[in-house]
């Protein structure tokens, strides 16, 4: 009933519930039941906001208390224990060269506002206005946050996104961009992208800044060598491009790193974070360096950027990761996950490539009875996919698809995943691709 409640009622822009037909009663940790008693594995995790799983006692302990308190639940920009103790917190889990030079701007409860605000503060410290992103790269979905995105689907009909917005080359091991794969493929990445910001012909204007994920999410779950990051933020740093991490997804643990742009050792410009930083509650902000601090009071926004309750959550989910160091826990079961599947790709051709980083894991699914390409990469094929996606939901396990063509499987468990559920997650997993493959082979025969 609720289902059918949600179709007749809700927007056609929904999405989730279309691969997903769940109707949530209850959750904890890492499972959730629905309204008939069905059990489930969620390794979609609120598209990576629920570090800590669902109702965790550190989470739900910190609403309590935060309520009991009697502190305001809204205060625009205006700031109070709670918020000074959130922000206290949240400088101290970043490296001290950004923190020590580090601004915080509180945004709406989004990423994508948090995106939006980063553009427009390198806009205003820079005068400039063209912006480099990369193929690949998903920002959000708000007016200038989509003109970022690589997909081009989803911004297909939609006219008068920002100007002046130009894509780079995302290194991308299977799919290498250049048709070269390996090392020399990377190189030749960086040597275009050095290409295009010296060359006075290139058509690109000066540069207000470069925003780039580490680890591509919707993307895929592809994660950029470390070396190419410190490459790219060389080329920026030479050239005074401000650098924008967007880290709504990898931040707090997810990559193995308490922030995925740490594996590589760099200090970027500009931090954007959101998701796991409201401690499952709504809450985005742009970190960024005092020296791009030049924009007027009310330069920036948001009716809900004062969300008390967020913050609170926030500091317990903050201390419990770094108490627990949920990100070498993360970088462990990541690694335990990732040998799992590699053993699942030995057996099955349809499985072109296993990456991630952490517990941001992608699975890639191609069709190996067409021809690959030059360097043997086999065509994407999202109806497997898809079919995949089911029967893994049919089996218990929730997770979600990304990447070109929409043929990505992804995995983002909570950070607190053990070893018995990397076993179980695998092993559904594993009994999915089985059950599709003999789906096909039946069809095959029939035909």
């Amino acid at each position: 009933m609720l289902l059918s409640q949600q179709m007749k009622r809700e927007s056609n822009a929904r999405s989730y519930p279309r691969r997903i037909p769940i109707a949530i009663r209850e959750a904890s940790g890492i499972f959730i039941k629905d309204v008939e008693g069905n059990s489930y594995i969620d390794c979609l995790g609120g598209a990576g906001t629920l570090a800590l799983g669902h109702n965790h006692p550190v989470v739900v302990e910190a609403i309590q208390s935060f309520l009991s308190e009697g502190y305001p639940l809204h205060t625009l920009d205006i700031t109070t224990p709670v918020k000074e103790q959130f922000v206290d917190e949240l400088l101290a889990s970043l490296p001290p060269s950004f923190a020590r030079r580090a601004k915080i701007q509180f945004c709406g409860p989004s990423g994508a506002d948090a995106v939006e605000a980063a553009i427009k503060l390198v806009k205003t410290a820079t005068g400039n206005r063209s912006v480099f992103s990369f193929h690949g790269g998903y920002h959000g979905m708000t007016h200038g946050a989509l003109s970022l995105m690589g997909n081009t689907s989803p911004k297909e009909k939609i006219t008068g996104l920002m100007s002046d917005v130009h894509f780079l080359p995302f290194p991308y091991k299977y799919r290498c961009p250049f048709g070269l794969g390996g090392d020399l493929g990377i190189s030749t990445g960086i040597h275009y992208i050095q290409n295009v910001l010296d060359d006075p012909e290139s058509g690109i204007v000066s540069p207000s800044g470069m925003i780039m994920e580490v680890v591509q999410g919707e993307g895929g779950a592809i994660p950029a060598p470390d070396e190419w990051v410190r490459e790219i933020r060389r080329l920026t740093k030479e050239r005074d491009i401000p650098l924008i991490i967007d880290e709504v997804q990898t931040g707090i643990g997810r990559t193995g790193a308490m922030y995925a742009f740490e594996h590589a050792d760099i200090t970027p410009d500009v931090v954007i974070l959101s998701k796991a930083i409201g401690g499952s509650l709504p809450l985005s902000v742009v970190l960024y360096d005092e020296s791009l601090d030049r924009w007027e009071p009310g330069a920036h926004a948001g009716t809900f950027r004062g969300n008390q309750m967020a913050m609170a959550t926030g500091i317990a989910t903050l201390q419990y990761v770094l108490r627990n160091k949920l990100d070498v826990h993360a970088k462990k079961m990541g690694d335990l996950f990732m040998s799992k599947l590699l053993k699942i790709q030995n057996e099955y051709k349809s499985i072109g490539e296993v990456r991630g980083r952490g517990l941001m894991i992608g699975v890639e699914i191609v069709n190996s009875n067409e021809s690959p390409d030059q360097l043997g990469a086999y065509p994407s094929d999202p109806d497997k996919a898809r079919s995949i996606q089911a029967e893994c939901f049919r089996r218990g396990l929730i997770v979600e698809l990304g990447g070109r063509h929409g043929s990505v499987v992804r995995f983002l468990p909570p950070l607190i995943v053990n070893e018995d559920q990397i076993e179980q997650i695998s092993s559904i997993f594993y009994d999915a691709i089985e059950a599709v493959d003999k789906q096909e082979m039946k069809l095959m025969q029939e035909v």
